[in-house]
């Protein structure tokens, strides 16, 4: 019963939304979390958290709102909603509006698949990678009703925080995120 609720819990933390087939390497690796690491490249600088070391960045109390969205290369509908991320990105940061994107690609694609992802889409928010196979434990820290499909987004200020489990256009992110600067 126990494997089967972990092989439940697996497939939904590395689906896709509107893309319910599991990626193509059914393997998670199982690497030592780690609170920060960086992985760099003449091109990518990447910083790397466990869940305990992402949290901070989850829960800031300051006076910015914070755009936090799940997402992977592997994930198509992610990918396709990346560019409303980074126009909301450019178009709010006067506003005190920070972007983050948080990818979920395995360990062993960051500098393979990740990094030139990054390079090559001239991702201009702040991309960290989260390193922590403990997903029945962080997922529902994020949000209780999380059921770990991506993409998902948390937009959250000091007083106010809203969790969506769903692919955005930049119009919609915009009408979600506008109460936040009022």
């Amino acid at each position: 019963m126990n494997k089967m609720i972990l092989w439940i819990a697996l497939l939904l933390a590395f689906s896709c939304k509107e893309n319910q087939s599991s990626h193509p390497e059914s393997s998670v690796d199982e690497v030592p979390a780690v609170e920060e690491t960086k992985v760099e490249s003449p091109e990518v600088a990447l910083e790397i958290y466990d869940f305990d070391g992402l949290e901070s960045l989850l829960n800031k109390k300051d006076e910015k709102t914070y755009v936090v969205n799940f997402w992977a290369t592997w994930c198509v509908p992610c990918v396709k909603e990346l560019p409303h991320f980074e126009e909301l990105n450019q178009k709010y940061k006067d506003e005190d509006v920070e972007v983050l994107l948080v990818s979920l690609d395995f360990p062993n694609q960051y500098d393979s698949k990740l990094k030139p992802f990054i390079q090559e889409k001239k991702l201009t928010s702040k991309v960290v990678a989260l390193n922590d196979p403990d997903m029945n434990t962080w997922i529902p820290k994020v949000d209780e009703g999380w059921s770990g499909a991506i993409p998902a987004t948390v937009i959250y200020n000091k007083e106010t925080r809203k969790f969506f489990e769903k692919s955005f256009t930049l119009e919609e992110l915009e009408n979600e995120l506008k109460p936040f600067l009022n």
